[in-house]
């Protein structure tokens, strides 16, 4: 059981950090926190595939400065005139290339039934990929902190949850997004973000399941 918990924090931990990366960037930040160091080392227990990418994402980060990994990071994700690689679900899933679509909807449907609610003073929206990520390290967390309390129901519940939402709104709409990104730019940092997001979603769902490290 330890063991078995030890590695669903270290999943829990890989959807943090690359949730994280698709925040602005912020090099102190990053570096407090050791998000890339992290990363590394919540792969390498979960999805030894992308920690190449998660290395040379580290690589990338600290050959950079801040200036110009934030004019990227606002080209792809932000505009103003046009969104080259939108990181909203709703753009993939719903047919239109439109934000705030049904599946939007289906996602504050998903938070609402984990218990979650959305802050009025959030400004993103609840389909951006950096908070689908975030849910993701969060329905694996709950389900790993039940299991040490043994509460055997409400961690079926939780891996449920997180399978569905997984396979329902989250996996079918990240390769295009993560094709889009290295369409769009030729910063390495975000090329190997979007190499490491695509290895780690084919991997994660057999996986995450059967609790391999």
């Amino acid at each position: 059981m330890e063991f078995h918990q030890g590695i669903m924090r270290a999943w829990a931990d890989s959807f943090r950090y690359l949730s994280a990366c698709f925040c602005l960037p912020q090099k102190e930040l990053f570096i407090q926190e050791n998000v890339l160091g992290g990363l590394i080392q919540a792969l390498s227990e979960t999805c030894v595939e992308a920690v190449p990418f998660s290395k040379e994402m580290e690589k990338a980060f600290k050959e950079q400065d801040e200036e110009t990994l934030r004019v990227d990071f606002a080209k792809l994700f932000i505009g103003p005139y046009e969104l080259l690689a939108p990181p909203y679900g709703s753009v993939y899933l719903d047919g239109e290339r439109r934000l705030m679509g049904n599946s939007t909807v289906e996602v504050i449907k998903w938070y609402e039934e984990a218990g979650l609610i959305i802050d009025k003073d959030f400004k993103e929206l609840p389909d951006h990929i950096a908070v689908e990520l975030e849910f993701m390290y969060y329905l694996i967390w709950k389900e790993a902190e039940v299991l040490e309390k043994s509460e055997t129901e409400k961690a079926h519940l939780f891996k449920e949850m997180r399978d569905k939402f997984f396979n329902q709104l989250l996996s079918p709409w990240v390769p295009s997004f993560c094709q889009k990104i290295k369409e769009s730019t030729d910063n390495l940092f975000y090329i190997a973000l979007a190499n490491c997001l695509s290895t780690f979603m084919k991997i994660a769902p057999e996986n995450l399941s059967c609790g391999r490290g």
